[in-house]
């Protein structure tokens, strides 16, 4: 899936960007550090200063080598991961679907390749509203999606709306553990007796699954967790 979106020339950029230059970024400087260090104490102290070098490179290695994992996680396992889930939902192509936090896409779109009659609506949480659009004409589904933002963490749309609901790597930008829940209860408002939701995330899907318990939901599950940003990460499953 990963080769399918280069191909199209489709960006979905990389998840926790920051993070990932930080990672690079600071490999660089432990490293250039500990070069620095063994070449102002090399002569004086040769032992310690090479002491000094292997440890400080290790730790740039280390740093340099998560940057790098979380690069890979972004380009081969989200996708991966966004295919799993849609695997288990199963979807018959006549649904409609809500994406909460469609970021520039990549769920999004891939909803809308696998629909027919249906049609999926992303809200936009983070501005990048215009990017997933993009994105959706360069893979040829623009017609099967629809954008809107989210002002707040009410929805707009009326109870019992949506056949699926889903959300990816978003809720955890959303704000305080507050709006996430109220995200949360809004998503599983909005869907329909018999809909299925699913969110993948990091840290807060413990929160996400009691919140979708104390509302009601049926067949609560969890995910194994897994490691592709050095954070726990997995999917919430649910039925209403």
């Amino acid at each position: 899936m990963a080769a399918a979106a280069v191909a199209t020339g489709a960006d979905y950029g990389l998840e926790n960007r920051l993070t990932v230059r930080h990672m690079f970024s600071r490999g660089a400087w432990t490293i250039a550090f500990g070069l620095a260090m063994f070449l102002i104490n090399r002569n004086d102290y040769p032992g310690p200063a090479a002491h000094i070098l292997i440890a400080l490179g290790l730790i740039g290695a280390a740093f340099i080598a998560a940057g790098m994992m979380m690069v890979q996680a972004s380009r081969v396992e989200r996708f991966s991961a966004r295919d799993r889930i849609l695997d288990a939902l199963a979807l018959t192509g006549e649904e409609r679907v809500l994406d909460v936090g469609c970021g520039t896409g990549l769920m999004l779109i891939g909803v809308a390749k696998k629909l027919k009659a249906g049609r999926v609506t992303g809200l936009d949480l983070t501005g990048e509203g215009e990017a997933a659009k993009e994105n959706a004409k360069l893979e040829g589904v623009a017609e099967k999606v629809r954008i809107d933002s989210l002002e707040t963490p009410k929805f707009v749309y009326p109870d019992n709306h949506y056949d699926v609901v889903v959300s990816m790597l978003a809720l955890r930008h959303a704000g305080e553990s507050d709006v996430r829940e109220q995200l949360v209860q809004e998503m599983f408002r909005v869907l329909k007796p018999g809909g299925r939701l699913a969110i993948y995330d990091v840290l807060y899907t413990g929160d996400f699954a009691e919140t979708l318990r104390s509302a009601g939901a049926q067949s609560v599950e969890l995910s194994p967790v897994t490691w592709p940003w050095c954070l726990p990460t997995r999917t919430v499953a649910a039925r209403k």
